[in-house]
């Protein structure tokens, strides 16, 4: 995200690679590098916490395992099993039985069991600070080997967030908690293939159990999780060598890391379902008006923020007039829109607003009531990149006569404006999942539609106010078949291209910089088995595919 940007000229310190041949005596390479940049971090390994040093590094998915592994990269591929070796769903979503395999241990080899799987989500539902996910947990019960979890809503929408992004902890180490909420389990014990070293500020080292794991033992015996300074050092890092598998914004990403490598040095930026764009405040005129919205979305040059502001990669173009990226969100396109795609067209827009009663008066846009047509583009300081979209778009709408201006906030001041609705326009973000559904619910769900003021921190920053997608959004989260489905699809995508609640530029990516220098096997384009992104819940499919590079 954007907010990951650098504002700091800091550089990592430098270190010898512990897979330096000459080193090592020419042994083989054993030890994998992984890098963030969050800076010094306090020890706190509950793997239930975002604020966790082991979610923010990612170790904690190395550590603790779901039920099932979810890759966002292919949204609609079947989950791979995981702790459990099958889960089965009941029509409505409303409950899944999973089997728990029975050679699973944890790494104090006592045997992981349906208990500790039940024990798990009743916790999580107890226990709203551990629940990130919002999974509305209503029950988990035992028979056997299987477990039957039941749910107070439908979950077709939150499959991976029901099933594959809750970790598994033993019932018996948790049970002893005096508070899970605020546990900060300095010695962690999970069922994954590794185990806690040590931990400083800065560096957390891992190592390979060698018995007890349910499938085969990684090759990587020693992972090393460093947390540097700010962007710029993790890219130092990642440019000397230092690192070799990060998820960070890199600006000039071919001088600055390629290059630096060509042979090993590589960046795999796919797009997933959640997009960035330019979400608009409706309540403001002339921005109430749905024709003013779309004609802004007609001259924004989206290859120039691509290509300009975001590297060509970090943020993959969106084409669709629906939002939904390519390839993730293809099978999603309503029929209507498939094969229709966004281009820069200042005449048509300037056709569209003329229609709609607006004149442009030399290089000066007026709306029907005869004002100068002006916004300002908000987004904080620091994110190089929104603030290069902005200045991007501020020149896109200057063609139709729209005077913009960039301010360039204070980041926790923008983010209480952006969620109080008390903005004019600015680039951000949408949540992301197994469907369409999270993009489509972040920016026009009209049950997180507040009054300008009060704060909305979940979606509709722009307070869109429109019960027909309201209405069809909880109609495709509750239906029970995909041709119901498909028709409450059709009506958000018709909603959202033809009345523009936020004009949508870029895609998210889980993706990742790293070197194929010691490690080979990594996720790509021709074998996008998983994401890439070291901190996401499948990070543990990724290194249990690598090998010594030559082996």
């Amino acid at each position: 995200m954007a907010g990951l940007l650098a504002t700091s000229t800091a550089l990592a310190a430098c270190g010898s690679s512990p897979n330096d041949p000459n080193k090592n005596n020419g042994a083989k390479t054993t030890v994998l590098n992984v890098g963030m940049p969050n800076g010094p971090l306090t020890e706190n390994e509950n793997p239930f916490l975002t604020t966790s040093a082991g979610a923010k590094d990612g170790y904690r998915w190395v550590l603790y395992e779901p039920l099932m592994m979810w890759n966002p990269v292919k949204p609609a591929d079947p989950m791979k099993p995981w702790l459990a070796t099958a889960a089965k769903w009941n029509t409505d979503y409303t409950s899944v039985v999973v089997s728990i395999r029975d050679n699973a241990t944890w790494s104090d080899d006592q045997k992981l069991t349906a208990e500790d799987v039940a024990y798990t989500y009743k916790l999580v539902r107890d226990n709203e600070a551990l629940n990130s996910g919002g999974v509305p947990i209503a029950d988990a019960t035992v028979s056997g080997s299987d477990v039957t979890i039941t749910f107070k809503s439908s979950q077709f929408v939150s499959q991976q967030k029901a099933i594959a992004q809750i970790p598994i902890v033993p019932k018996h180490v948790w049970e002893k908690f005096a508070d899970p909420k605020t546990e900060a389990n300095k010695n962690p014990i999970g069922s994954g293939p590794y185990t806690k070293k040590s931990f400083t500020p800065q560096t957390t080292t891992l190592v390979a159990r060698d018995k007890g794991y349910w499938q085969a033992l990684p090759q990587v015996k020693e992972l090393r999780y460093t947390s540097y300074t700010d962007n710029n050092a993790q890219t130092t890092a990642l440019a000397n060598g230092e690192s070799e598998w990060s998820f960070v914004f890199i600006p000039n990403v071919k001088t600055v890391f390629i290059d630096k490598d060509a042979a090993s040095h590589k960046i795999w930026a796919p797009p997933v379902l959640g997009i960035h764009g330019l979400y608009i405040n409706t309540t403001k005129a002339p921005f109430n008006d749905p024709k003013l919205r779309v004609a802004m979305g007609m001259v924004i040059n989206r290859d120039d923020i691509f290509n300009t502001a975001e590297a060509g990669y970090f943020h993959p173009l969106v084409k669709s007039v629906t939002g939904l990226p390519s390839p993730a969100g293809d099978v999603y396109i309503a029929d209507a829109y498939k094969g229709k795609d966004y281009k820069v067209d200042p005449e048509g827009a300037k056709a569209l607003l003329t229609g709609a009663g607006y004149k442009l008066e030399g290089n000066v846009l007026k709306d029907p009531s005869g004002k100068p047509v002006t916004l300002t583009l908000t987004d904080p300081a620091g994110w190089s990149d929104y603030q290069t979209s902005l200045e991007i778009v501020k020149a896109n709408l200057a063609t139709i006569g729209i005077a913009a201006t960039v301010d360039k906030a204070n980041q926790d001041a923008w983010f209480k404006n952006i969620e109080a609705g008390q903005f004019d326009a600015a680039f951000r973000w949408t949540d992301g999942g197994s469907t369409p559904y999270d993009i489509y619910r972040t920016i026009m769900d009209g049950d997180q539609l507040k009054p300008i003021g009060t704060p909305s921190p979940a979606a509709n920053f722009g307070r869109f106010d429109n019960k027909e997608a309201t209405a069809a959004l909880r109609a495709y989260a509750a239906a029970t078949d995909d041709a119901a489905r498909k028709t409450a699809l059709a009506t958000l995508q018709k909603i959202f291209v033809e009345q523009a609640p936020m004009i949508p530029v870029g895609a998210d990516n889980i993706g990742m910089a790293y070197s194929q220098k010691n490690w080979t096997g990594w996720p790509d384009d021709a074998n996008p088995y998983s994401a890439g992104q070291p901190t996401q819940a499948n990070a543990l499919d990724v290194i249990l595919h690598l090998k010594p590079a030559g082996s």
